[in-house]
């Protein structure tokens, strides 16, 4: 009994071993033979594609928010600059303005004193012609104006001074320009040919003489021109080979006719030298040392433009440095020519040497009664 339970057992153990085996041998063979169909190979692929394209998308917009941050912080620096280059210039140009109407040298740079030009700002501002704006006031573009008449230099040297582009110069320039010729009517005015000037019918050397001396040459009139002049109708010139100059006369007074017509030619072209003297040097853009930076018909106005500022300052601002200036130029001035020139003796000269000689015979005729 007990041995047949032991070969019972035994055989049991043993089956259990082969179906074990079997059972391993069934599990090996089955996963060595399987073989997935191709439609799960293609899903497999295309979520790994689609699982790496969403991590691509995610690093390029992460790349991308970055990327444009900076470029706000970028941009916010730049502007930041930018406006607090703009505060800068705007500051320096205060500075600038503040500086030249507070300093003695106001006259030098803009040729007028500090009330002087604000009268004028005032006058120009009153046109229309020149406006205060957000950018720049009538102050500074009056300034520009000046400082370019009153030393004949370029547009680009304003613009390094007070930090504007060449185009806003020149812009402000002719805005200013435009604005004091419609002063015109106020400063300057061209005589009609039928009034005497009060200098000259006020004075007993002068008048009647050159009572018919006027700006333009109407019929009848004539200028007084100097030696360098051909005497003919409309421009009466001095006697050559005779005194001319005022300090010839300081010594020894007039002995005829021709000195003494020389002498009072001499004595009312000075007036007349010394009013174009004193514009010269007041406005160099006109004295005609360079070559001019602007068109003919350009510096027509601008030469227009000096003669109305002229006439303005001497009511409100006279320069008194200048005029002493020009004074001792006048006086250091060359003697005349007292060559003879070689002009034809037409007509037109007779007639003008007759008309001289006749003016200066009444000269003598009054001067010996003096």
């Amino acid at each position: 009994m007990d041995n047949e339970n032991i070969e019972d057992a035994n055989l049991e153990d043993r089956t259990n071993v082969i179906y074990d085996s079997e059972f391993q041998v069934g599990q090996i063979t089955s996963t060595d033979l399987y073989h997935p169909e191709p439609i799960q190979i293609l899903t497999r692929v295309r979520e790994e594609l689609e699982n790496r394209q969403h991590i691509c998308v995610t690093s390029l917009s992460c790349v991308a928010v970055h990327q444009l941050y900076l470029l706000e912080l970028i941009s916010q620096h730049r502007t930041r600059q930018i406006n607090d280059d703009k505060l800068e210039r705007e500051l320096r140009r205060t500075q600038l303005m503040t500086q030249l109407l507070e300093s003695e040298k106001c006259r030098y740079v803009i040729r007028m004193g500090p009330e002087a030009f604000r009268q004028l700002c005032q006058k120009l501002r009153g046109t229309g012609r020149v406006k205060d704006s957000t950018r720049s006031t009538v102050e500074e573009q009056v300034a520009k104006f000046l400082h370019i008449i009153g030393h004949n230099v370029k547009t680009r040297t304003m613009s390094f001074f007070f930090h504007r582009s060449e185009k806003t110069i020149s812009r402000h320039f002719h805005n200013v320009l435009h604005a004091i010729l419609s002063l015109e009517g106020d400063f300057f005015r061209q005589p009609s040919g039928e009034e005497v000037p009060y200098e000259i019918l006020n004075n007993s050397r002068f008048y009647p003489f050159f009572k018919e001396y006027p700006l333009r040459i109407p019929e009848g009139k004539f200028y007084l021109g100097d030696a360098e002049f051909m005497l003919k109708p409309g421009i009466l010139t001095p006697y050559r080979g005779v005194r001319y100059h005022l300090k010839e006369y300081s010594v020894r007074e007039p002995q005829n006719p021709k000195e003494l017509f020389n002498h009072w030619h001499s004595s009312l072209r000075n007036v007349i030298e010394r009013c174009f003297g004193v514009l010269k040097k007041r406005f160099p853009i006109i004295a005609g040392d360079t070559e001019p930076y602007y068109s003919f018909e350009t510096m027509k106005d601008i030469f227009l433009a000096c003669c109305i500022l002229h006439n303005f300052l001497m009511g409100v601002d006279v320069d008194q440095s200048i005029i002493d200036e020009v004074d001792r130029e006048l006086l250091q001035e060359r003697n005349i020519d007292r060559s003879q020139p070689n002009q034809q003796r037409d007509e037109e000269y007779r007639h003008a040497a007759l008309l001289r000689d006749n003016i200066a015979a009444e000269m003598w005729n009054v001067y010996q009664t003096l």
